[in-house]
């Protein structure tokens, strides 16, 4: 027969099982056939016998049954789209636009208050042609990581 255990006494070992079919049978440690202790709550097979429970061994459970199922993995989503950026980035890349687009306001003022200097402009050229560059050469994924809100 099936049941659960509904407690056991740490100090004797004498324990109550809870049978499928409603009624309580206890036992002693010498009924439990298994190594280790009986635990409350685990669910059992044993022999019922005038109100005892003999040879009481616990039920294996399937790993995945018991396993909860994996969480999603989590998709990044933006959004920006990495083609506009590149855009603004040619097109406008030296006063900063497309770090504002992508809300990378700080650096994007930096490069807007660079292009009024000569040396900030030899600077903010080859910058924004790198960042175009970097957001074609990206995934979606990876931008949609990065620039995501």
């Amino acid at each position: 027969m099936r049941g659960q255990i509904l407690g056991v006494d740490v100090r004797s070992g004498d324990g109550l099982v809870a049978g499928e079919d409603g009624e309580r049978y206890t036992f002693s440690p010498e009924d439990w056939a298994q190594h280790g202790e009986p635990m409350r709550g685990q669910l059992v097979d044993f022999e019922a016998a005038a109100g005892r429970a003999r040879n009481v061994f616990p039920v294996p459970v399937a790993p995945a049954a018991t396993a909860l199922p994996a969480p999603a993995a989590s998709v990044p989503t933006t959004d920006r789209s990495k083609y506009i950026a590149a855009v603004l980035a040619f097109l406008f890349g030296i006063f900063g636009i497309h770090r504002f687009y992508l809300g990378r306001v700080t650096s994007g003022i930096v490069m807007a208050v660079l292009t009024f200097t000569v040396i900030g402009a030899l600077v903010t050229v080859p910058l924004s042609i790198v960042d175009m560059v970097r957001y074609l050469v990206m995934s979606d994924r990876d931008f949609a990581a990065r620039y995501g809100r």
